[in-house]
This record gives structure tokens, C-alpha cells and sequence, in this order.
């Protein structure tokens, strides 16, 4: 079953979905299902996720500033327009250099 909070085929702005809080990184979901799904992230500079576990096969994408990227222990930078793909189980961890803006799509291998 689809989880969703948005209407297909209505078009919405990205940049707005998420501002930034200087608390916590901030995630909102766009859409999941049983087999992933598209989730956006917002960080502030110097924001950062400990390192943890991909929990299916992942492609990263910055839309917004520039972010330290470490998986497997190799550090990537990656600035607004790169993406990275990450296999599932593999840990990583994300530093915020900027500002930054992420959309996060997972995809979970068949069952």
C-alpha cells in the first residue's frame, strides 16, 4: 500500500518541502511503499548523521548545497546536482559542509 501525503498529478516545488531546522536534520517522506520509497532530507552546515546501515539500495541525490558523504569509510564530497548509489547494509554516515538538501530514494531488493 502506497504512503503518501501528496496528490499524483499535482505538481509541487521541491526547494519549499523542507526549510532546515537547526535542532536536528529534518526528513519528510514523499511517497513509500513495501518496496521503498522517496524521502527528502534538509541539514544546516556542520548537521551530520552518525554512521548506520543502508536499509535497501539507495541513490542519493543533492539538489542544494554540499555534503561530506563518508560510506564504507572513503569520504565523497558531493555538491548540488551529483547523486551517489550505495548498496544495501553498507554504512555510511553524512556531514552537512553547507546548507544543504538531499532527496534520498531507496529501493528494497524482492522478496
Amino acid at each position: 500500500m502506497l504512503k503518501t501525503n501528496y496528490k499524483f498529478g499535482e505538481v509541487y516545488a521541491l526547494a519549499s518541502q523542507l526549510t532546515g531546522d537547526d535542532r536536528s536534520v529534518q526528513f519528510k517522506s514523499i511517497f513509500e511503499n513495501a518496496n521503498g520509497g522517496v524521502s527528502l532530507l534538509a541539514f544546516r552546515s556542520g548537521q551530520k548523521l552518525d554512521t548506520h546501515l543502508a536499509p535497501a539500495e539507495v541513490m542519493i541525490y543533492v539538489t542544494e548545497g554540499e555534503v561530506e558523504f563518508t560510506m564504507a569509510d572513503r569520504k565523497h564530497l558531493l555538491h548540488a546536482g551529483d547523486f551517489m548509489l550505495m548498496g544495501e547494509g553498507v554504512p555510511h554516515s553524512v556531514e552537512a559542509k553547507t546548507d544543504a538538501r538531499l532527496v534520498l530514494i531507496k529501493i528494497k531488493a524482492s522478496v
